[in-house]
């Protein structure tokens, strides 16, 4: 590049989510914009989200509902998503050619279940706004003069612009290009990294057990952690055994409270296979059954309460002769079986690491960003999008969210701010 060349209005490093949108939404706005990133071809980490399908928000159109999933950050987010929150990310999207649809839990997805629709539509946007989107352009080194960035270094040349937009991820899925580079810039720009560690990430189990059913969905169970005998935290819906221990949506949302209690010492998992049903009406299910089939032995008794796999690991748990005729099971016994279908439990051996996992907990301090403009309050021409700063939700499209409403602000505000 010559001088003149890679001189720009803005520049943005990062083409996952937060960056296409920042650099598109700056580029739409007049800007002269590059957008850099250092692989071959941009979203890669976009097109794994929903395995592939892309959950790409979530239709809860109440603000003050939506930040909510976010804890205590939330209020941080309220501002970006009033500028461009779910609605408008629907109709940007509808807008761009893509067809959408709702599924359960107000999950939004493109009516194709095709994460590369989302995709091609934001480089049509890219292309639209006359980004230059520069490939396999991996920034080594960032000049900085007083409290403002002079220019990034390439390995082969040089970048200037007015103003920089940090949307370089976290550290998961580092394949796709997360290695936390931008922790590192944002750190020698002086700004706090709050403690980063894998958010959304599927939890180790102890038990052998555990391992033995692989594979095994269970669906509409209650997940619950327990510490020092109290409830910790819980969750309702789908879970997956793994051969290393649990996975599904609801261990995923409640990793990061499971992460942080690990800190403080041991953590059992307990799931309510039965959670419609109280202790009472589980076991009026389970002498209906046993009625059913009294004639059968013990193991073959439990069919219509249970999935194949799970019936072994139950029989051997109630420590009933599994040859037993279900008839002349005792009373004690069959409280004993309901009481392991209400909690069958298992002890955490720990998360999986940032590789496994959807998102990364911890960031650039939040104190250090302005929630109006996503402007750092040390670096006078910095803004911050995306997975970079200290904002994680659950599942559901609540992450992807956060970068497009981040990014499209911060992309409006490096034009539109002097």
């Amino acid at each position: 590049m010559t001088k003149g060349e890679n001189d720009f209005d803005v520049a943005v490093i990062g083409a996952g989510p937060a960056g296409m949108i920042a650099a598109g939404r700056a580029g739409e706005l007049g800007a002269k914009v590059i957008l850099l990133e250092k692989n071959k071809k941009p979203g890669r980490k976009l097109i794994l989200t929903g395995k592939g399908r892309c959950n790409f928000t979530n239709a809860e159109f109440n603000l003050n509902k939506f930040v909510e999933n976010y804890g205590k950050n939330g209020k941080f987010l309220f501002h970006s998503f009033f500028v461009f929150g779910p609605q408008k990310v629907i109709k940007f999207f509808e807008k761009l050619g893509v067809k959408t649809k709702i599924e359960r839990g107000k999950r939004v997805f493109p009516k194709s279940d095709d994460a590369d629709d989302i995709l091609k539509s934001l480089i049509k946007y890219l292309l639209k706004g006359r980004v230059k989107i520069s490939y396999n352009s991996e920034v080594i080194g960032i000049e900085q003069r007083k409290n403002r960035i002079q220019k990034l270094i390439l390995k082969d040349s040089e970048i200037f612009a007015k103003k920089y937009i940090f949307c370089t991820g976290g550290k998961s899925y580092s394949l796709t290009g997360s290695t936390g580079d931008g922790f590192k810039w944002a750190s020698d720009l002086k700004h706090k990294i709050e403690e980063l560690s894998p958010a959304l990430v599927p939890i180790k189990i102890k038990e052998s057990w555990v391992w033995e059913l692989q594979g095994l969905g269970l669906k509409n169970v209650e997940i619950s952690a327990w510490q020092n005998d109290k409830k910790q935290c819980s969750a309702f819906g789908e879970c997956l055994f793994t051969h290393f221990g649990l996975s599904g949506p609801i261990i995923l949302d409640i990793s990061k409270q499971v992460g942080e209690l690990l800190k403080n010492g041991k953590v059992k998992i307990a799931i309510d296979l039965k959670p419609a049903l109280d202790s009472i009406k589980l076991d009026e299910r389970i002498k209906r059954d046993f009625q059913k089939y009294q004639n059968k032995s013990f193991k073959n008794s439990l069919d219509d309460l249970l999935p194949r796999k799970l019936i072994g690991i139950v029989v051997k748990m109630s420590k009933i002769d599994q040859e037993k005729k279900v008839n002349s099971i005792t009373k004690e016994e069959r409280h004993r079986v309901a009481k392991i279908l209400k909690n069958l439990e298992m002890t955490v051996e720990g998360l999986l690491e940032f590789d496994s996992a959807i998102v990364t907990k911890g960031g650039v301090c939040l104190k250090e960003i302005d929630s109006q403009t996503m402007k750092s309050k040390i670096i006078d021409n910095l803004y911050f999008a995306g997975e970079i700063i200290d904002i994680d939700g659950p599942t559901g499209g609540f992450n992807l969210q956060s970068c497009w409403s981040t990014g499209f602000l911060a992309g409006e505000s490096a034009v539109k701010e002097k």
